[in-house]
């Protein structure tokens, strides 16, 4: 029967059911096109999304002069009046207008929908799966004597989504095929083609708004085809293949000739080669790493019954192997080398006309978070679209360093999207955090530590520079202490009690998290400086600066101290853990070099507490990693894989798996599912240049496995086995392999 067919538990997500929601769907993409197949069976709805199907406009958010009243906040921090301070800087700090909560701030937007309805029958023997390794969503089901069965791939060559409808019987193939959306769209006919047209609101009436187009075609065999104003009517086919390209003219002026002549191209192709096309380029990333830990008793079972058998007690470490690959999976399919915009908080797999927090690029962990994995698990070119993006904020954020601060260089605050907007948010509490742009630099060296691309390096020195700049200017230096730090900012998203007025207050001096950021950013500075030998009496400076800034203590608590001063947290449980970014994706804090300051950050984790949204249980999941807290780190990868079936937004905690493994923020996020792929990395792998540890944090239940071709920082990659918890074998290859120290 269909349904007892032997599945590769870390390689397919599958069940026995069509999807009724979207997080039960299967999700494809090629780095610009996403597809979230239902597979239903008298009805299949097949979700469609574009990265640039934007609402919005560019805006000039700033308000100019900011900076004058600067002296007066800092002056009030200074003096531990921040009540005053916050509402000053509510009134006078913020950005001008509604920021993101208007309709010029925009939002990513779903293309629309492929609907699909097929003469009504009774079936069975139904399964849908995914396939990580060949990109391929299938599902098969019997009706009557017919076995019917569809394929469906989002292949990168071709540029199109393509989804087969087959059977074992000859003529059998009949449907009706249409695309829709909700609104700012109509539809029509191009020659035998369907046609979805529409242009999004730009919140500004003077400004177009981005104009968008689905295209729908169908190649059969036999049969009978015709299209009209309601779809595509296939009749008795053989077998029937409906291709789907699309569009916008954000980036592509010549859009629609450009839909046209992809699925022009796409035609001249049977499914097979447009499979096998797909599944080739997909293979060539995602076949660089493989990863096999021990299976579990319900690993042949539907992933659903997986994720609960693990909420039951039961031990599968393949299905961290699954949730592991997923992620790969899902940076391939999201961010190619060539994707035009990197992934937002739902990459490219959004159901709504207006997704949650805009789905846009949030600066204070979530598309950093998104890209966590991608140079450990050799995807390094999937991690380019961040990069090339991180540049384009650089002429907006100069304009807001100025505007606000009378700084040079450049910032970027929270939030973010295709028009580069780096102004404070619009509430100061939260829209204040100034270590956007620092952390997005982050990712800039970061590459280059495991690549060693000296070119890429040298073209983005002036970026990594100018946020130092920034800084340079910025920071102010404490009476008291001597200590130079940030005012105003805030640790992101939290609070602490004020003693004068005992309120929860946000905005503050030197928040922990501003402090590393702007430690590690002035160090890699001065790294790529000697790296590309430039620069050197700026180096000085940053040499000088960096001595001074305020240092990662330890409170009351043992605590790794979240602010300046050593005050209550408002939400103990808070989800962010910004005052631990020192140890995670940072090195500051370390088990060998800094044992105190680790000793204080699992504290810090202690007193959070293992519950979360999910991101934010991904996150503790990398910090205790670098703890070498190996049980702890899959405590937490298993409450990530809790199943969820709420959708409904929270705060305080709830995160997991739905059962097609998106992450549960709750709602869907998909930076979980990054971050609980760069955690199980981290549980095998930890590096910096010269040096690899391996199996750092190993669970007793992995007690068996082997690895290939994981990243290391200094360009090499590792291979190894491992047998009741120690290493066997291993292999490290690249450049100066055979000068690195391995620890085992």
């Amino acid at each position: 029967m269909v349904n007892t067919t032997k599945i590769d538990p870390g390689q397919t997500i599958w069940t026995q059911e069509p999807a009724t929601r979207f997080y039960e769907s299967s999700v494809l993409g090629n780095g610009r096109l996403g597809a979230m197949v239902f597979g239903g069976v008298s009805e299949e709805r097949v979700v469609l999304n574009e990265s640039t199907m934007w609402s919005g406009s560019p805006q000039d958010a700033d308000r100019e002069d900011a900076h004058r009243i600067l002296p007066t906040i800092r002056q009030l921090l200074l003096e531990g009046k921040n009540s005053e301070a916050e509402s000053l800087m509510q009134k006078n700090f913020v950005c001008k207008g509604p920021g993101s909560s208007g309709p010029q701030y925009g939002c990513y937007q779903v293309l629309g929908d492929l609907i699909i309805r097929t003469p009504k029958a009774d079936f069975s023997d139904y399964r849908r799966e995914l396939n990580l390794d060949t990109a391929v969503a299938s599902i098969s089901y019997r009706s009557g004597r017919t076995t019917f069965m569809r394929e469906a791939i989002a292949s990168a060559p071709d540029g199109v989504i393509a989804y087969r409808y087959k059977a074992d019987k000859p003529g059998v193939i009949t449907f009706d095929a249409t695309l829709s959306r909700s609104e700012r769209a109509t539809s029509n006919i191009d020659g035998n083609d369907f046609i979805l047209t529409g242009q999004l609101d730009s919140g500004n009436p003077s400004v177009e708004g981005v104009r968008f187009q689905g295209r729908l075609r169908v190649v059969a065999k036999g049969g009978k085809v015709t299209t009209d104003q309601t779809g595509i009517h296939v009749s008795g086919a053989d077998e029937a293949t409906l291709l789907v390209s699309a569009g916008t003219n954000m980036f592509e002026p010549d859009f629609q000739k450009q839909t046209l002549r992809t699925i022009e191209q796409a035609s001249t192709r049977n499914f097979e080669q447009i499979r096998r096309n797909g599944t080739r380029n997909h293979q060539r990333y995602y076949r660089r790493v493989s990863l096999t830990l021990p299976s579990g008793p319900s690993a042949q079972m539907p992933t659903l019954k997986r994720l609960e058998a693990m909420k039951s007690g039961e031990e599968d470490p393949s299905l961290a192997t699954l949730y592991f690959n997923f992620g790969r999976y899902l940076l391939i399919s999201g961010s190619r080398p060539d994707s035009p915009l990197p992934t937002n908080l739902q990459g490219i797999w959004a159901e709504e006309t207006r997704t949650p927090w805009n789905g846009d690029f949030h600066l204070d962990v979530n598309v950093q978070m998104n890209y966590w994995p991608a140079e450990v698990t050799n995807l390094a070119d999937c991690h380019r679209p961040l990069l090339k993006f991180i540049p384009k904020l650089v002429s907006n954020g100069e304009k807001t360093a100025k505007a606000y601060y009378d700084a040079r260089g450049w910032v970027a605050h929270v939030i973010t999207n295709p028009w580069h907007f780096t102004s404070p948010g619009e509430s100061s509490n939260w829209g204040s955090f100034c270590g956007g742009g620092a952390w997005l630099c982050e990712h800039l060296w970061d590459h280059y530590a495991f690549t060693k691309d000296k070119k890429n390096l040298r073209e983005v020195y002036p970026t990594l520079k100018g946020a130092a700049l920034f800084f340079m200017d910025m920071l102010v230096r404490d009476p008291k202490t001597g200590w130079y730090m940030t005012s105003p900012s805030n640790s992101p998203e939290n609070s602490f009690i004020d003693p004068t007025t005992g309120k929860g207050i946000s905005n503050c001096m030197g928040p922990t998290m501003d402090m590393q950021l702007v430690r590690e950013l002035f160090g890699n500075v001065i790294s790529a400086s000697k790296e590309l030998s430039i620069d050197e009496e700026f180096r000085r400076e940053l040499i000088s600066k960096r001595a001074k800034l305020a240092p990662t203590r330890v409170g009351k608590h043992g605590q790794i101290m979240e602010w300046l001063e050593d005050y209550e947290e408002q939400d103990v449980h808070h989800r962010h853990v910004s005052n631990l970014y020192g140890l995670y994706p940072a090195t500051e804090i370390s088990m060998d070099q800094t044992p105190e300051l680790a000793k204080a950050a699992k504290v810090s984790l202690q007193r959070r507490g293992d519950d979360g949204v999910g991101w934010c249980i991904a996150y503790k999941a990398c910090l205790w990693s670098r703890l070498h807290e190996g049980e702890k780190a899959w405590t937490l990868l298993k409450l990530l894989l809790n199943p969820v079936a709420d959708t409904s937004i929270r705060y305080d905690g709830g995160g997991g798996a739905y059962p097609n493994l998106l992450d549960a923020c709750p709602p869907f996020q998909i930076d979980g599912n990054f971050g609980g792929a760069a955690a199980v990395a981290e549980m095998l792998i930890q590096s910096r240049e010269g040096e690899v540890k391996l199996l750092p944090a190993l669970p007793k239940s992995w007690k068996d496995g082997e690895v290939k071709g994981l990243c290391m920082r200094g360009g090499q990659t590792v291979d190894f086995k491992w047998k009741n918890g120690k290493v066997t074998e291993f292999k490290v290859r690249g450049p100066g392999a055979t000068k690195v120290k391995v620890r085992a």
